[in-house]
Order: structure tokens, then sequence, then C-alpha cells
């Protein structure tokens, strides 16, 4: 799985730029084929990003000393609110996030070119609505078009869901039930079949995939343990590629080594880290791009 989604980036760069060339009459220079992302061997790396206090752009400056790939795969903006008016859940964000969304040509666009995947992250904000409370599946279903709205209209790469800080039952919001993200995995993946869907493993949601014989687990790209420096095989797709059992703290999580170790020995494709900052920390970084890809990392400004 993950060598074919590095190779369908490398092919989408290519068809971007030739898409690119014609629209504006200018042929297809080496040096614009050489703009094309390095692929890399070894587990897919993510980064959640905090936009509240840090730049997205900070994934990007991370690259392999050993053939120059970039270290992340994947990043993560964190994060997209469900919110209630009073009667029904809807999508929000807060200042940062929009100011990421408003800029996308500068804050997404360079890690995109450079063939990092950028997810919007979405969890509650202790306002009663959550992806397991919806009341109908036509709610479920507004819901994910609100969903699929925002990746499309900001040319994203898909959506991650974390179910924290719902606060079911407050604001007079019904608690958990069994179809509702059911519907709503079901509903998002009919609307954007070609983007990443992703479970971070936690809350009444993660548990509930099934529902009146239908289950979700397959639909999504990856799964990861949300608990960071810990080891813990997350619910979702059956596959070891798809799954991150381990999660690091960028400069927190002291066994990120071992974490990252027992990753590329147990087989596993996903490996994740939370709050990626400003500043130089390819020492961290390196501690476990040395186990998934045998190389140390580089920082570059």
């Amino acid at each position: 799985m993950k060598d074919e989604l590095m190779r369908r980036r490398t092919l989408l760069s290519l068809v971007a730029a030739t898409g690119a060339a014609v629209a504006t009459g200018v042929p297809l220079t080496a040096s614009a084929a050489e703009c094309k992302p390095r692929a890399k061997a070894g587990p897919v790396s993510v980064a959640y990003v905090e936009v509240n206090n840090n730049s997205m752009l900070n994934v990007g400056k991370y690259t392999l000393a050993g053939g120059g790939a970039q270290v992340f795969d994947v990043a993560v903006i964190f994060a997209a609110n469900i919110n209630y008016d009073g009667s029904k859940a809807y999508l929000h964000f807060n200042e940062n996030v929009q100011r990421v969304l408003d800029n996308v040509a500068t804050e997404v666009r360079p890690l995109q070119q450079k063939g990092i995947k950028v997810l919007l992250s979405v969890l509650g904000n202790h306002q009663g609505a959550g992806f397991a409370n919806f009341p109908s599946q036509a709610a479920a279903n507004a819901f994910a078009q609100e969903l699929a709205d925002a990746v499309n209209r900001y040319g994203l790469d898909g959506i991650d869901f974390d179910d924290e800080y719902a606060d079911y039952g407050v604001n007079g919001t019904p608690q958990p039930n069994a179809g509702s993200f059911v519907y709503l995995v079901q509903a998002l993946r009919q609307k954007l079949p070609n983007k990443l869907i992703t479970l971070y493993d936690i809350g009444p949601a993660a548990a509930r995939l099934s529902y009146n014989g239908q289950s979700v687990a397959e639909t999504f790209n990856y799964a990861w343990n949300p608990y960071y420096g810990t080891w813990s095989v997350p619910r979702g797709p059956s596959a070891k590629s798809k799954l991150s059992p381990a999660a690091v703290q960028i400069n927190a999580s002291s066994n990120a080594a071992s974490l990252a170790t027992r990753t590329k020995n147990e087989g596993y494709g996903v490996f994740l880290t939370y709050d990626l900052g400003a500043g130089d920390a390819s020492s961290y970084i390196s501690g476990f791009t040395n186990p998934l890809y045998g190389s140390n990392t580089v920082y570059t400004p």
C-alpha cells in the first residue's frame, strides 16, 4: 500500500506539472520534472500540527540524509471542530484553522508539491455534537457533505476523525448511538472516493465501526493509536500496512526509537507523530527515522 501510494504521488506530481505546462503553453522543462517527490522505502510517517501555535510548513522542512526524501508523508491540520447550533451539528473552523485554509497557496500547496498529503482533523468542541450521535442517517449525510465540501473547496487530501471533547449529552444532545458513525463514514467515502479518510482510535465513534451487518473498518485508509509514548494496535483496517500501533509526541516521548524499531520489526506500515513545532527537531526525529528508514534526518529552515 505504502509503495503504491508513493508511486501514485510521483505520478500525480508529473501529471500536474504537465497539465500546468499545457495550460500555460510553457513546455515541461527538465527542472520541472526534477521537482517530483523522492520516494522512500518504509512506513508512512504522519505529523499532526497544532496550528493554533505552529505552521504547517514545518512538516516539509525534514528530509532523509540518505536520498533526500521527505520524512513525513502525511500532515494533519489540527484541528477543525464539530459544533452544535442548537438543532444540528456543523463544521467549524477556529481563526487559526481558517487562516491555514484561507492561505492554502502558501500553507498547504508547498507541502503537497513535495508529495505530502494534507488532511483536516475534526474533533468535538464540548457542545454535545459528535460523530456518534447523529439522530438520523440524513443528519450524518449532511455533515459528511460539509466535510467533503471543505476538502474540495480547499484542495485538501482528506479527513481525519478524532472523537474527543464532544461532551455527548450537553445542550440536550443525545448520547452515542450504534449507527451514527457508520452512516457518516459511508457517506463521506461515497462523496470522496479517492481521498484519505483516517481514524484516530479514540472515543465512542471508534468503538462503533459496525452497524446492521455493515462495517466501515476497511473504509479507513489508515488508523492510529492516540496515546503518545505507547504501543497499541488500533481498531480499523485489518492490514498492518494501514495501522500505527506506535504514537509519539515530538521532543516529549522518550521511547520513539524503540517504538519505531518495533513498528519496522513487526511489519506495521504507519508511524504517528504529534505536535511538530518550529525549530530544528532533527535530532529527535532521527531517533525514529534511523530504525524506520536507515537514515538520519536533515532539517532545512
